[in-house]
């Protein structure tokens, strides 16, 4: 028999709410990068595909670690040239500078867990985030990369926690975000739109959010997500259909 998992839950970090509150601190919240903190730029993948000649089925860093080192180097160089092109696109997704500042207002610390390598990365940093710290940033160079949990156990072990990734939050908007997100221990936020709708129900899916500014009344009130749910906490399918229909 599966063990049953409780549901993910913080304390309100509004101050005056946090004392009636009996549920663990937020220690920090976990980014991804494109489709989360910018705009999703879906056709790089298409584009990757085809340069290193893989379907639509086949992970392409999977499909480029089990290169031969030559090979490896050149597709790898492909592929960030087509992610170095897309990033002078860059769009900030709705709500971003508001959910940032609010963090910086309350402290709470922020990483970044992505498969993009540095530079887009720093890109949308400097363009978008400028004076906003972020860190661990942890990139394409680190492996092994998501789905895994490693990024984020990396990640809370850097800050000095000691319960892996269960006082932090992972938001993401692919299945490998809350998958990695899941299996690190972290509760998970889907950054939800009509291409990733279908996670809304996924197993490792806690809440989901049309905008990013959409957590702060979240985190203000109290983190509980839908993992392990039970009548009180949030339905994720009917989150999904309010976030698509608003």
């Amino acid at each position: 028999m599966a063990k049953e998992i409780p549901p993910r839950r913080f304390a309100p970090l509004d101050p005056t709410k946090k004392v009636e509150s009996d549920a663990p601190q937020l220690k920090g919240i976990v980014f991804d990068v494109d489709g989360t903190l910018c705009l999703p730029q879906n056709y790089m993948f298409a584009e990757m595909r085809t340069a290193v000649s893989i379907p639509k089925s086949s992970d392409i860093l999977d499909h480029i670690y089990s290169l031969p080192d030559p090979e490896q180097e050149k597709a790898m160089t492909a592929i960030r040239a087509i992610e170095a092109t897309a990033m002078l696109k860059q769009q900030p997704q709705a709500g971003l500078m508001e959910l940032m500042s609010y963090l910086e207002f309350r402290g709470v610390r922020k990483g970044i867990c992505t498969r993009n390598f540095d530079t887009p990365v720093n890109h949308l940093l400097s363009t978008f985030l400028h004076g906003h710290v972020f860190g661990p940033i942890v990139t394409r160079d680190f492996r092994p990369p998501k789905p895994h949990p490693a990024g984020i156990l990396h990640i809370a072990s850097q800050w000095g926690l000691d319960d892996l990734g269960s006082s932090l939050i992972m938001v993401g908007d692919s299945v490998d975000d809350v998958t990695a997100g899941f299996r690190a221990g972290a509760a998970t936020v889907l950054l939800v739109n009509e291409a990733n709708a279908h996670l809304a129900t996924h197993e490792h899916t806690d809440l989901c959010i049309k905008r990013l500014d959409d957590l702060i009344s979240i985190l203000e009130e109290g983190f509980r997500g839908g993992i392990g749910k039970d009548e009180e906490v949030p339905d994720t399918r009917l989150q999904v259909e309010r976030a698509l229909n608003d």
